[in-house]
C-alpha cells in the first residue's frame, strides 16, 4: 500500500548521494512524495523528485556524474593558488555553476519539466501552490528567500523561471561558487548564494508546527559521529579549502537551533551519517569533496538506506502526531 508523505532534504554537497539512498529505500517501503523542499545538494534532490524522478533512477544518475565537471574553472583558476584568490577577488567565488546548471536543466527536461510553472500543486494556494520550494540566501539584503514564492521581489513570475536556476542558487556555496546575480525592479543587484547559509534544513517550510498534519512531513539530514568527528579524508588544507570548509561549518548553526527548540523534529528526520569506511579506512565525507570515489559514493548510499531502515523501524506516525501536535493541541484548549 502507498503511503504519503512530504519530505525536507539538508544541504550536504556531494554527501547528498546519501539522501539518494534514503529515499530509495523509503520508495522500496512503499512511500511516495508529495511536496518537497530543501536547499543546496537537499534542493538538488527534491527538484528531481518533484520532477517525477525515483530515488533509483536518481542513484543511476549520480553514478554517472563526473564531480570534476561542477567544478567548472575560469582562466584565473589555473594559475594555483594565487589565481583562486584572484577568482575570490573578481568574481567573488572560485568556480562558476554553468556546468551545474546545464546538467541539472538536461535532467528535467527527460521529464517534461523546465519551470515552475510545470510543477503546480492544481487548486492548493499559499505556500503549497507549488510541489517544490528551495531556499537561497541573499547576501545584498542579509535575508533569507525561498523560491518560487520570493520570485516576486524581484519583479519575476515564478511560473515561467527555470527551476535550474533557483537549484544553482541554492546550491552556490559562497567563496566556492560565484554567486548568483539577481535584480530587483529598480535595478539593484542583488548577490545570491548557498541558502544553507540561512537556512540549511528547513523543515517549517511544509510544517511549521501548529496545525495537525493528515500526513507526515519527513525529514532527511546528515549527522556526525562524534567519535569520528576529526576524521576527514584531507588532514591538511591550503587557505582556499579552509575558507571553503568554514563557510560549510558556519551553515549549519541556523537550523540547529531551530531542530533543538521544536518538538518532534528529530523523531521525524532520518538521520544520515557522514563518516563511512572503505577499505577499512574510517573517514568523513566533506560537502566540496568533488574526488569522491565510486566507493565512496556507494557506502554514503548504503548510509542512507540503512538510516531509513532504522528510522522505519521505531516511526509511527500517529504516536507521532498524539504526542507532538493532539497533545499540545489540548493543552492549548483547556
Amino acid at each position: 500500500m502507498k503511503k504519503r508523505c512530504d519530505a525536507v532534504f539538508e544541504g550536504g554537497g556531494v554527501r547528498g548521494i546519501g539522501l539518494v539512498g534514503a529515499v530509495y529505500q523509503m520508495e522500496r517501503s512503499g512511500y511516495t512524495f508529495g511536496n518537497v523542499a530543501g536547499s543546496s545538494a537537499g534542493a538538488i534532490i527534491a527538484s528531481l523528485l518533484a520532477a517525477g524522478y525515483t530515488g533509483e533512477e536518481i542513484y543511476e544518475e549520480m553514478k554517472r556524474v563526473n564531480y570534476f565537471k561542477f567544478k567548472e574553472k575560469h582562466l584565473l583558476d589555473y594559475f594555483g593558488i594565487v589565481g583562486k584568490l584572484l577568482s575570490i577577488l573578481f568574481h567573488f567565488g572560485i568556480y562558476s555553476a554553468d556546468y551545474f546548471e546545464q546538467w541539472l536543466t538536461e535532467l528535467l527536461s527527460r521529464k517534461g519539466v523546465y519551470t515552475f510553472g510545470d510543477l503546480k500543486c492544481g487548486s492548493h494556494t499559499g505556500h503549497c501552490k507549488y510541489k517544490l520550494q528551495v531556499t537561497a540566501s541573499d547576501i545584498t539584503d542579509e535575508e533569507l528567500l525561498v523560491f518560487p514564492r520570493d520570485f516576486h521581489k524581484f519583479g519575476i513570475m515564478a511560473d515561467m523561471y527555470p527551476i535550474a536556476k533557483a537549484v544553482r542558487m541554492s546550491m552556490s556555496i559562497p567563496v566556492f561558487y560565484e554567486p548568483f546575480i539577481l535584480r530587483d525592479q529598480s535595478g539593484k543587484k542583488h548577490y545570491i548564494v548557498d541558502g544553507g547559509m540561512l537556512s540549511n534544513y528547513p523543515m517549517w517550510l511544509l510544517d511549521e508546527g501548529t496545525t495537525e498534519p493528515q500526513y507526515p512531513t519527513i525529514g532527511f539530514k546528515f549527522c556526525e559521529q562524534k567519535e569520528c568527528s576529526t576524521l576527514c579524508k584531507c588532514n591538511r588544507m591550503n587557505i582556499v579549502e579552509y575558507m571553503g570548509q568554514l563557510v560549510s561549518t558556519m551553515m549549519d548553526v541556523y537550523d540547529k537551533g531551530y531542530i533543538a527548540h521544536s518538538q518532534g523534529d528529530l523523531q521525524r528526520s532520518i538521520q544520515i551519517p557522514v563518516h563511512i569506511t572503505v577499505n577499512g579506512t574510517d573517514q568523513k565525507i566533506r560537502t566540496t569533496d568533488f574526488a569522491i570515489t565510486s566507493e565512496e559514493s556507494q557506502a554514503l548510499f548504503q548510509n542512507g538506506v540503512n538510516a531509513a531502515t532504522e528510522f522505519l523501524q521505531r516511526w509511527d506516525f500517529h504516536e507521532w502526531k498524539q504526542k507532538y501536535r493532539l497533545s499540545e493541541k489540548n493543552k492549548t484548549d483547556r
